[in-house]
Parts: structure tokens; C-alpha cells; sequence
């Protein structure tokens, strides 16, 4: 769909690293952007969403970020929803400054408040029956817009043996891995979530760590796609995540130092097989706190010690943010997995 939203394609699209012989990393400046115009063009495209029409979505950050960005551009209304533990004062200026307007639920957990966040947008949804829910979560368009992501890899990489990306709607990881297993069928799959989120059978708690995770299951997440695991912690990420920085001149945010944590484990013990890392936005977001030396002294526990790798579970084992873990899932379902919660 041609329109002024176009200015916005060159930061849809990765640029590559390459970390190691055998690992690449896709960077992005803000990979929400993918599924957010995606959605919206089939929305406009079968009239779900009118010209000059609402929106309205809850959001951990930067899909809203993606939605404002787009709604400037094709002149949409946009309500946010957000938790007061996942919303910034800078991204909160900033999604002002491009119209949106921002709803904050309270969140005394730090958990996020999914299930307040979604009652908050249903209730908008009931008195304004015309605007047009993107349904991050749930929507098969999100995995759908990852095509273009599948289509990159193969064309600048090639044949490749393992995709490795954090989960929070489901979507980047399994629609991506969806097109991949369609031309490599062995294609290894690792789901990077963070402890106390449920996606991967743990129970919901506070959460430092943003940009993944999540407390409540999303449709876009298929467990039986999934072999491998990560529980990454918040202080192992914002370790890597400076050391990216540091060692590759690569400004990320922590999101994708949890990412490229686990996939430059995973080259490194398996020299053979070519990882590729999805690395889903930039860091400048994080300029206050993971990239603040200050602030970084203030959270409990660090400076952290070098972690040389995850410690293997035979069984779910939620547990404290200086700790990541592994679980070998095999391809199973969330009701297969000895002793995952399935309440969530």
C-alpha cells in the first residue's frame, strides 16, 4: 500500500551482523514495525479500519511504539494501554508527541497486568464498536508479516541450521521459523523468554526484564514448533546486552542482549551448525537505565559475574533475575511439559 507510511520501510528491514564465523545477527532499529503495517494494511485493505478511523491496542512498548509511528503517518487515532511498569517516561513522550493516547493500568505486581490492560481495551472496544483492534497476541497477521523477515534470511544468509528469538506475542519467532522450516525442514528452533513469565509454563511475577515474556498466552505462540528453552534473567541480559555494545559498536536494547546471549552460547557449542539471531530493536530507549551506569548500580545483584552458560533443567524451575536456564522442549505442547503451569 502506497502512502507517506513508506518513509517508515527502510527501518522495518534488519542490517546484518555477523558476531561470529558461524552466527549472524539481524538487527533491527524497531522489528515491530514488520507486523504493525502488515496488519494494518490488510485492516484498510478489507475495511476493518477506516480512513481517518480509531485503533486501539495494549502494549508492552514497541509495537505501540510501531502503531504511533504509522497512525502519525496514515492519520489514524491511536489508543494505547500500557502497565505502569512497562511504560518509561521517555517512551511516554514520545508516543505523545506522535498523537497517541496513552491509558496506564496499575501493575503492584510488576507482571505487566495483561488480563487489566485487555478488560481496559474492551471496554474501549464496547463503546466505540468501529475501532479497530490489532490483536498483537492473537492475530495470525503477525506471523504472517514475518514472510519478508524468512525471505531476508535465506537471501542474505543462505542455508542455515538454527533461528534463535525472544517471545512475547509469538509471532517474530514462529512465524518466521514457519516460512524457514518450509525450505530448511531441520531448521532448530530456540524460544528465549524471561523467568516469571508464563509463555513457557512458569507462573506470572515480576518481571525487570521488558520486551519479551509474558502473562498471559498469546495464539501466535505454537509450543510444538519449539526445541529449545532459554529462561534469561534480567541481569545475564543487560550484562550482554552492554558487552554487545561494547565488543560490536552494536546499541541494542536488552531485549536482544538476551537473544544474542543465548545464540552466541549455542555457536559456540555447536561450531557446525549457522545460527542466525533475531535482535528486535535499538537501545536508545535504554539510555536511562541498562546503558546508565548509575541506575545499573541500584539494581540488586549487580555487577553480575561472568555466566558462561545456562544451567540445564529437567523440570521448569522459575527463579531469580541473575539466573538463566535451559530446557530441551522438543517440540511439545505447554500440556505435555511435566509440571508447566497451564493456568495462565
Amino acid at each position: 500500500m502506497s502512502d507517506r507510511s513508506d518513509l517508515l520501510a527502510a527501518l522495518e528491514m534488519p542490517r546484518l551482523a555477523r558476531l561470529a564465523p558461524n552466527l549472524f545477527a539481524a538487527c533491527f532499529p524497531l522489528m515491530k514495525l514488520l507486523p504493525a503495517r502488515y496488519m494494518l494494511d490488510c485492516a484498510q485493505a478489507d475495511g476493518r479500519l477506516r480512513p481517518h478511523g480509531s485503533i486501539a491496542e495494549t502494549t508492552s512498548g514497541t509495537f505501540g511504539l510501531a502503531l504511533a509511528m504509522l497512525a502519525a503517518m496514515r492519520g489514524f487515532k491511536l489508543t494505547l494501554i500500557s502497565a505502569e511498569s512497562l511504560i518509561d517516561e521517555r517512551l511516554r513522550r514520545r508516543l505523545g508527541d506522535l498523537g497517541a493516547t496513552i491509558q496506564i493500568v496499575d501493575d503492584p505486581e510488576g507482571s505487566g497486568a495483561q488480563r487489566e490492560r485487555l478488560a481496559r481495551l474492551q471496554t474501549i472496544l464496547n463503546e466505540h464498536y468501529e475501532t479497530f483492534w490489532p490483536r498483537q497476541y492473537d492475530n495470525p497477521d503477525n506471523q504472517l508479516a514475518y514472510g519478508r523477515l524468512a525471505e531476508w534470511i535465506t537471501r542474505n544468509i543462505g542455508s542455515i541450521d538454527c533461528l534463535v528469538g525472544c517471545v512475547g506475542s509469538g509471532g517474530s519467532l514462529c512465524g518466521t521459523g514457519t516460512f524457514l522450516r518450509d525450505v530448511f525442514s531441520g531448521l532448530f528452533l530456540i524460544a528465549v523468554d524471561t523467568q516469571h513469565s508464563v509463555l513457557f509454563g512458569q507462573r506470572a511475577g515480576r518481571r525487570l526484564l521488558r520486551g519479551l515474556g509474558n502473562s498471559i498466552l498469546p495464539r501466535n505462540l505454537e509450543h510444538q514448533m519449539i526445541d529449545e528453552v532459554h529462561w534469561v534473567g534480567a541481569l545475564p541480559a543487560f550484562a550482554f546486552t552492554r558487552k554487545l555494545h561494547r565488543e560490536n559498536a552494536l546499541f541494542m536494547g536488552p531485549t536482544s542482549g538476551a537473544a544474542a546471549l543465548v545464540a552466541h552460547w549455542y555457536a559456540r557449542n555447536n561450531p557446525d551448525a549457522v545460527t542466525v539471531v533475531i535482535l528486535p530493536d535499538e537501545g536508545f530507549r535504554y539510555q536511562d537505565t541498562v546503558f546508565n551506569d548509575d541506575w545499573l548500580a541500584g539494581v540488586d545483584g549487580w555487577p553480575l559475574a561472568d555466566v558462561n552458560g545456562p544451567v540445564t533443567l529437567s523440570r521448569i524451575e522459575p527463579a531469580g533475575e541473575e539466573f538463566w536456564s535451559r530446557m530441551s522442549w522438543q517440540r511439545r505442547s505447554l500440556a505435555e511439559v511435566p509440571n508447566a503451569d497451564v493456568g495462565a
